[in-house]
């Protein structure tokens, strides 16, 4: 009864299903409420005083999210002992995160023109490769569970960075940044308790329905950025067909509660992303400035998901400095 194993795993569980009920990330974002605040009234002084415009605020917005989400991903690795099940796959959807972030970062550096090799001197030279071999170690440490768990993880990011410079083009913020928070998402989902986000059993209510608020903002911001209106369905089929979708939304997300399983919820926002895309279609609304504001959502919503107050922050600078006269109106229309 009082073997040292059998008092730590009874304290481990204890605290455990403290942490299950008290759903620490809403409490980190209520900790932060002052925070928010002081960048609602001061933040856009702030921008000036660093030198950010409006115009450049997603790009800018979107690679600080990239990047704290990619040293996230790194210093919350390591510790697979943690995990309920044996077998997993989370290696490789940390890999697939760091790629896509690593990805952007690279593509952003060269397109930016923030580091040249060729204006650095000696010295800078030797700090800037120190920095780098740093960093591989760090990333090398994240993932100790087997012999190639490091060269995994080591490799997605080269490969992603060398990917990143070798395309021409530069690549849209969207394009890596959804990628990005969905894996994120997904790999909270699929093992918790690795990330301290709800540990050793069900994830609360309140949990699920954090992770279905961020994938249904990525769904619904998706369909506004790729899908155009063209008013080109009838209103009697539009009608039933939209009612249909509601009716399996809702279906998906109580399996989605019911079950806490990845594919219910890749499924479910699935249905989200041809609902709102239907929407979309069938209307004739000019969706732009609707986009942005669900953009500046998606950063609130992935902070606070995340216990990250610097991304929220960022979506609320975002929304300060949009337009938003009838955002919940055009909404409404869309669901």
């Amino acid at each position: 009864m009082f073997e040292d194993v059998i008092v730590v795993q009874s304290a481990v569980s204890a605290f455990n299903n403290a942490a299950l009920q008290g759903a620490a990330f809403l409490w980190y974002a209520f900790l932060s409420l002052p925070l928010f605040v002081l960048v609602y009234f001061c933040g856009n002084s702030f921008l000036e005083r660093i030198g950010w415009k409006a115009k450049d605020l997603k790009k800018r917005f979107s690679f600080v999210c990239v990047l704290l989400t990619l040293v996230w991903a790194v210093l919350f690795g390591g510790n697979y002992n943690v995990l309920r099940d044996a077998e997993t796959v989370l290696p490789f959807v940390i890999a697939a995160i760091t790629f896509f972030s690593s990805l952007y970062i690279g593509n952003y550096l060269k397109t930016s023109n923030l580091i040249k090799w060729q204006n650095l001197q000696n010295k800078q030279k030797y700090l800037f490769v120190l920095l780098i071999i740093c960093c591989l170690v760090l990333i090398a440490l994240s993932d100790l569970h087997a012999w190639w768990g490091p060269l995994l993880q080591i490799g997605s990011v080269l490969m992603g960075l060398l990917f990143g410079r070798g395309i021409k083009k530069e690549v849209g913020p969207l394009f890596a940044l959804f990628p990005v928070i969905l894996l994120t998402t997904i790999a909270l989902l699929m093992q918790p308790e690795f990330f301290r986000f709800g540990q050793l059993g069900s994830l609360s209510f309140l949990h699920l329905a954090a992770l279905g608020f961020v994938g249904f903002c990525v769904s619904i911001t998706v369909a506004l950025s790729s899908v155009n209106a063209k008013s080109a369905m009838r209103n009697s089929v539009y009608v039933k067909l939209k009612w249909l979708a509601r009716f399996v939304t809702l279906l998906c997300f109580a399996l989605f509660v019911l079950t806490e399983s990845v594919p219910v919820f890749i499924g479910m926002l699935v249905v989200v992303f041809l609902s709102t895309a239907m929407s979309i279609w069938h209307s004739n609304l000019k969706t732009d400035s609707l986009k942005e504001v669900m953009l500046a959502v998606t950063f609130m919503a992935f902070g606070v998901l995340m216990a990250m107050p610097v991304i929220t922050s960022m979506g609320i600078l975002y929304w300060l400095n949009l337009s938003t006269n009838g955002f919940w109106k055009q909404l409404k229309s869309l669901l």
